[in-house]
């Protein structure tokens, strides 16, 4: 499996791009796992509903808009993830200075358009 993915801010519902996410992600045979509100499926990939300490992630991608991330800047920190990607609508200044001070490295992208353009 290639580069270990946490969709954090995962919806349920198929209009989502955190949806389509998933889905381009296990299409193209990235290692997933999800957080959203809703405890479900998608593709194959459990979204879980409370936080997991999960390990080896090479990219935390978020799909959450800068007010709710508030919640999650401890937990992506202890994480230790190689890169978060910032999709369009949730880039944070607030949050970009918190990974700097933590040696996180982070971009804002558009998860779908690397996929896509294979620079994931």
């Amino acid at each position: 499996m290639k580069k270990k993915t946490l969709v954090l801010g995962a919806s349920l519902k198929p209009n989502r791009y955190s949806n389509y996410a998933i889905q381009r992600l296990v299409a193209n045979e990235f290692e997933v796992v999800a957080f959203g509100l809703k405890k479900g499926e998608i593709s194959g990939i459990v979204v879980d509903d409370e936080l997991m300490p999960y390990r080896n992630l090479h990219t935390v991608t978020l799909y959450l808009n800068p007010k709710r991330q508030e919640d999650y800047y401890n937990y992506v920190v202890l994480l230790k993830p190689e890169r978060v990607i910032f999709n369009p609508g949730t880039e944070n200044p607030k949050f970009y200075k918190i990974l700097k001070e933590n040696n996180i490295p982070f971009e804002a992208a558009c998860t779908l358009v690397l996929l896509a353009t294979d620079q994931y």
